[in-house]
C-alpha cells in the first residue's frame, strides 16, 4: 500500500490496559436517511503504541498500516493533546464519606468537637426557622 493512500484518523484513547496497544474511539454524527435525526456513530480502532505513551483521554492521530496482529491495523503517529484526569479513585471517596453518613465520625471525634458540631447544627436550624417565620409573615400580610 502506498504511503499516500493510507488513511489517517483523529480520535480519543478510551483504553490502554493492553501492552503496546491502545483502543482509540472516533465519534461522528450522521443524519438518518429516512427519519432525518442525528445519529451518533462510533468506530473503535486497535492502535499499535510501542512505547505505551497513550493515556486515557488523549487526543491522537493514527494511520492505517499493515496487519500487526489479529485486530491491530493502525499505528500511532502523534499525541495531539493530553487530558488531565483526577488522581482520586472512586473507592477512596466512598471510604471518606461512609463514616460521615453513618455517624461514626462523630463517635471518633473528641467530645469538644461533638458539642461544637451540635451547636453549629442548632444555629443552622434556628436560622432556617427564622427565615421560614419571616416568609410566613409575609404570606399572611399579603392575604390581608
Amino acid at each position: 500500500m502506498a504511503k499516500e493512500m493510507r488513511k489517517v484518523r483523529v480520535g480519543s484513547v478510551v483504553r490502554t490496559k493492553m501492552d503496546k496497544t491502545a483502543v482509540v474511539e472516533m465519534v461522528w454524527k450522521q443524519r438518518h436517511p429516512i427519519y432525518r435525526k442525528q445519529m451518533r456513530r462510533v468506530a473503535r480502532f486497535y492502535v499499535h503504541d510501542p512505547e505505551n505513551k497513550c493515556q486515557i483521554g488523549d487526543l491522537v492521530r493514527i494511520q492505517e498500516t499493515r496487519p500487526i496482529s489479529k485486530l491491530k491495523h493502525w499505528r500511532l503517529i502523534e499525541i495531539l493533546s493530553s487530558r488531565q484526569l483526577a488522581e482520586v479513585q472512586p473507592i477512596e471517596l466512598e471510604t471518606e464519606i461512609t463514616p460521615v453518613l453513618t455517624g461514626e465520625a462523630l463517635a471518633e471525634t473528641p467530645p469538644d468537637a461533638v458539642t461544637a458540631v451540635a451547636v453549629a447544627e442548632e444555629s443552622e436550624d434556628q436560622a432556617e426557622d427564622d427565615t421560614a417565620g419571616d416568609q410566613g409573615e409575609t404570606e399572611e400580610e399579603t392575604k390581608e
